[in-house]
Formats: structure tokens, sequence, C-alpha cells
């Protein structure tokens, strides 16, 4: 059983990498928010390592949820696509380049990390740092309001992982996952407003 329970844990940690990836260097919106409904699906199984089922399952379906609303926000504007990104062109070469240099980063981390978090095994360790190194790493390459979202989100469920491994609480559970969607909500605005201003 432990044994089993291990290795969900490394095939998670391993889709939470893919997916903080192809969020990170795909361009398409929808790839995007599969890639984030399915790193909620890791980010269930490292939570259920520290939480009962019934609140990790919790931060699933407020991610989802908030994928959802991101969602439907970027299908209600004309030109999804288009993005209004910074004055200089990052291509997904340099994209990728800078998540191998960021996972190198996080490798030496977390390796070196065992007397910050002696209470935390390393690869709920790994899955968190990941998801918070990927998500500031996509706050800091993007200034459209669906990426900043996503990378808010995805840095979040980094903290999440690591709170859960020393605390249980029902109250934070829900405070969390009100933060989760009111952050799509906010998003989705932001997304939103430009299309409804150029319409008047």
């Amino acid at each position: 059983m432990i044994a089993d329970s291990n290795l969900f844990v490394f095939i998670a940690v391993i889709g939470i990498s893919l997916t903080s990836t192809i969020i990170l260097v795909i361009r398409d919106w929808r790839y995007c928010v599969g890639a984030l409904a399915l790193q909620y699906v890791g980010v269930f199984i490292l939570v259920n390592t520290s939480w009962p089922v019934e609140m990790a399952v919790v931060k699933m379906v407020a991610g989802w949820m908030a994928g959802a609303i991101l969602g439907i926000a970027m299908t209600s504007i004309p030109d999804p696509n288009t993005e209004s990104e910074s004055r200089v062109s990052l291509g997904p070469g340099f994209r990728v380049i800078s998540a191998i240099i960021l996972a190198l980063t996080i490798t030496s981390l977390v390796l070196h990390s065992g007397d910050w978090f002696s209470m935390i095994s390393t690869p709920i360790l790994w899955g968190s740092f990941i998801l918070i190194g990927f998500g500031i790493l996509q706050l800091s390459l993007t200034i459209h309001p669906f990426r900043v979202i996503i990378g808010l989100l995805t840095s979040l469920s980094g903290f999440e992982i690591i709170y859960a491994a020393v605390e249980t609480s029902s109250l934070v559970t829900g405070l969390l996952a009100g933060v989760n969607l009111g952050l799509a909500l906010v998003g989705s605005y932001m997304i939103i407003a430009p299309s409804m201003e150029s319409s008047h």
C-alpha cells in the first residue's frame, strides 16, 4: 500500500512538471486550461498525502471551477489567441531554456532544504517548489490577464501543498478555495473588460 502511494506521488510530481511546462510554453489557451485541470489532479494527489480525501477534493474542485471560469471568459472575447505581451517577444525556445534553468535551480534547492523542511518528504517538496517556481516564472514573462491569473493559481497551489503538509484546517481550506475562485473571477473580468470597453 505504501509503495502504491509513493508511486502515485511520483506520477503526480511528473504530471505537475509536465503541465507546468505546457502552461509556460504553449500559447493556445485551450491547452493551458486543460493542462491546468490535469495539474490540479496532481495537486490533489500530493495534498491527499497530508489531508483527508474530502479536504483534498475541495482543492481540486475549486481549481477546476477556476479553470472553467477563465475558459468561459476566454471564449467570450473576440480574438482570445491575440495576447498583448511585452514589447520583446519571448518565443517558446526562450521559455523552454528558462524552464530548464528553473528546474535545475529547484533541484538544487530541494536537495539542500532538508534542514528547513524536515517534516516534509522530498517528492512533496519537489512538487510544491515546481509549482511555486513555474508560477512565478509565468508571472515574470507575461502581462496578459489570463496567463497572469494562471501563474498566480499555480504558485498558490504550490504553497497549499506545503501548507497541507504542516497544518490541517477546514477553515483555511475553505478560505484558500475562495481565494482561487476570487482570482479566477478577477481574471475573467480583466479578460472581458477591454472588449466591453471597445464595444461602446
